[in-house]
């Protein structure tokens, strides 16, 4: 098996690499080394064994190696022995506990089985993610023992660290897999009593505990579906299954298989759906669970909107969509799905752009299932014929916007929502906040607010009285007040009459609008896992936690408190005579090393905590909950010192800066070091205009220089001796490595 060197190691455990693992404009490139020859057979035997046994061999992911990592085969109806390209699943960290790939120790790749198009999944998590949380999703070519095996689809893995990442809870909380043993059981959350044991063919419990949860979620939606939502978060739910309904994804909840999904129970004690296998999607799926024969294409296109509303068999969907307020937020939904994807064509746009990425590796797979010319049409007519036909597309989707179109709920009119104003627009902690919106034709309101995303939206009734800061009754100004705490918020606002209902902002509550507290002294930007960006007074490379003055004077905060705990706000207290300079920094480690000075009394959790800033009375003027961020990125406010969170590269002591366009929105254009190795001077290609910060950084994590750069400017390293070194740039958030000789 192939070692790992030195420079690979660092790159691992500083999580640094070229490419990020799923990045849509890109490729993954993934390298197998078995030694053992046989090795399909091997893994067909293990498959066959169902016992979870792992072939080991040395990997390489956009040339980063990992070593002894477990490979396995996986899938239902998309595995079989004699097929020459198999779904696969890669553990980096089976043996090697450290070893992970931007954040990803398990890697789930698909083989495109039932998909002539070779977009469906990769698409359908894209738009999924709009409104939902769902994983990330692109394309990844494999090589095993340097012979091209394939072109797969790479998917996000639903595990511990997506638990945390998303949802901000402990990564062993309840979570279950919703799919059940093929012809034995159902992923319906129907209540089968009691007993656990009742459930085991049904679903498969991925944490150590959980079926006593499950049992509950499943006997409250049955017998207490009013108060459903203290254990399900509806919202998501209401997506998920209009998702499923305007994608045709019947492999699905909604079909007759009630599967692909997983249920994550959060730190509140309730479940969130995320979506999961989406390869037959757009009608690929041929199990209607209708009349006996094979589907038409017209049982696709005319799905009805309200899929087995009337059979309790479906008790997600029985019971939301027989309570009249969730039956109106989920044609809501639909509606937006449908608009923002399908009847402006940016479906097809986006198919066509997937499949140019992926043209020359399909023209080129020797293992694949279709030709790229049945890849190339099946993006708009069927491929195939009798029972393995697959409908395209667009023929598929174009019909299906004209029944939307049609359908009399979705020409029902909905209220509309504009003027949203909360007042003051700038609060301090503990102000009571007015929020007022035009609303149109609605009989009911409310804004549901939280803080962060770990916490349940809390709702209010908004009112349209004179008597909430509304204005005059039934002017259609509605208004409500609440009384803020030491945090931000996100809010939105929904509103409905007997036949519509419409959110603001429409994608909600997946998106929402954010309200940022004022104050002279802000937490601006916290790092809880610190290798290499900068170190302390005594050489080392602690956690920290950047405050940040947004006036225009300067201010004495000694006496001030910081805490990790919200139970002591008062656990550590900045020293007398700590003045931050207008608009200026001030770095407190926490490192609890009973260090004298700007040393914090407790370390910062890397899996996320909250940090409470309190004045000298200790009272919090401040409050951040902050999630997971992986060694050397740092969760900061953008804009500097007044806007709401985000993970970002570090910014130590200085103005926070960060691009809030995701890769998957943008064309991101890869940088060059040139020449490499270099002796006297480097470039870099592809710098923008408005020019770039680099830092260089040996491999020991030290900052051995700083500059803003322009163009293809020479970047001068004849002081700098022979090496491997690590070049950062700020900006375009990428990372290089560089040889010195």
């Amino acid at each position: 098996m192939k070692q790992l060197s030195l420079v690979t190691a660092l790159l691992i455990h500083f999580g640094i690499s070229a490419q990020g693992l799923y990045e849509l404009n890109n490729i993954t490139e993934i390298k197998l080394y078995f030694d053992d020859a046989n090795w399909d057979a091997t893994m067909d035997t293990y498959y066959a064994n169902d016992m979870d046994e792992l072939l080991f061999g040395s990997c390489e992911i956009n040339g980063v190696s990992f070593d002894s990592v477990g490979v396995a085969y996986k899938g239902n109806s998309t595995y079989n022995e004699n097929n020459l390209k198999n779904p696969l699943k890669i553990k980096l960290a089976e043996v090697y506990s450290f070893q992970e790939y931007h954040g990803c120790q398990t890697l789930k790749l698909s083989n495109s089985f039932k998909d002539p198009s070779y977009v469906r999944e990769v698409l359908s998590y894209e738009i999924a993610r709009k409104y939902m949380d769902a994983p990330l999703s692109n394309y990844a070519k494999v090589f095993i023992n340097d012979q091209y095996y394939g072109l797969f689809v790479s998917s996000e893995s639903v595990n511990g660290d997506y638990m945390e990442s998303r949802f901000y809870c402990d990564d062993d909380n309840t979570r279950v897999k919703c799919n059940p043993e093929y012809g034995l059981g159902s992923s319906s959350l129907e209540y089968l009593g009691a007993d656990s044991t009742l459930y085991y063919n049904s679903y498969e419990m991925k944490s150590d505990f959980g079926w006593t949860d499950l049992v509950d979620l499943c006997y409250q939606l049955e017998n207490n579906p009013s108060l459903i939502e203290q254990f399900l978060d509806v919202d998501a739910a209401l997506w998920m299954l209009a998702f499923d309904n305007v994608l045709v994804n019947l492999d699905s909840y909604i079909g007759p298989l009630k599967q692909n999904y997983y249920l994550i129970r959060d730190d509140n004690g309730i479940f969130h759906p995320v979506i999961w296998d989406l390869n037959q999607s757009f009608a690929s799926f041929t199990m209607l669970g209708g009349p006996p024969g094979p589907p038409v294409l017209s049982d696709y296109t005319d799905l009805d909107l309200f899929h087995n509303e009337t059979d309790a068999t479906y008790p997600l969907v029985f019971f939301l969509l027989s309570n009249p307020r969730y039956r109106k937020m989920y044609v809501a939904h639909c509606k937006t799905i449908v608009e923002e994807n399908f009847a402006n064509g940016e479906y097809y746009t986006r198919g066509q752009a997937l499949q140019n990425i992926i043209a020359t590796e399909v023209q080129s797979e020797p293992n694949g299932f279709y030709s790229y010319s049945e890849c190339v049409a099946n993006l708009d007519v069927s491929v195939g014929s009798g029972p393995q036909s697959v409908y395209g597309i667009k023929e598929v989707m174009d019909s299906r916007v004209t029944y939307y179109t049609n359908h009399a709920s979705f020409n029902l009119t909905a209220p509309t929502i504009s003027n949203i104003v909360a007042a003051p627009s700038v609060p301090e902690a503990y102000d009571v906040v007015s929020f007022t919106a035009d609303i149109q034709n609605a009989t009911y309101a409310y804004l549901g607010y939280r803080s962060y995303k770990a916490d349940a939206f809390q709702k209010v009734q908004m009112f349209d009285d004179g008597l909430h800061n509304d204005g005059a009754a039934s002017d259609g100004v509605y208004g409500v007040s609440i009384v803020l705490g030491a945090a931000d918020i996100q809010y939105y606002i929904y509103a409905d009459n007997n036949d519509a209902g419409m959110f603001s902002p429409e994608r909600a509550e997946h998106e929402f609008y954010e309200l940022t507290l004022s104050s002279g002294v802000v937490i601006n930007e916290i790092m809880s896992s610190n290798n290499i960006t900068a170190y302390d007074e005594y050489g080392e490379y602690n956690d920290w936690i950047e405050l940040y003055n947004n006036s225009s004077s300067d201010v004495d905060i000694s006496g001030y408190f910081l805490s990790d705990d919200l139970l002591i706000p008062t656990k550590w207290q900045i020293p007398a005579g700590t003045v931050i300079g207008a608009n200026d920094y001030l770095i407190i480690w926490a490192d609890n090393d009973g260090q004298t000075g700007l040393h914090a009394n407790f370390k910062l959790g890397s899996g996320g905590e909250t940090l409470l800033f309190s004045d000298a009375l200790g009272n919090p003027i401040n409050q951040v909950t902050y999630p997971e961020v992986h060694d050397n990125g740092t969760y900061g406010r953008y804009p500097n010192g007044t806007g709401g969170f985000i993970p970002m590269y570090a910014t130590f002591s200085a103005e926070n800066s960060y691009t809030s366009v995701s890769i998957e929105e943008e064309e991101v254009i890869e940088l060059v070091v040139y020449p490499n190795p270099a002796t006297d001077v480097f470039y870099a290609r592809g710098i923008e205009n408005e020019g770039e910060t680099i830092r260089i950084f040996n491999l020991s994590g030290q900052l051995l220089m700083e500059k803003m750069i322009h163009n293809e400017e020479a970047i001068d390293i004849s002081e700098m001796p022979s090496g491997t070194y690590l070049v950062q740039f700020t900006v375009s958030q990428q990372v290089k490595k560089l040889m010195v000789r």
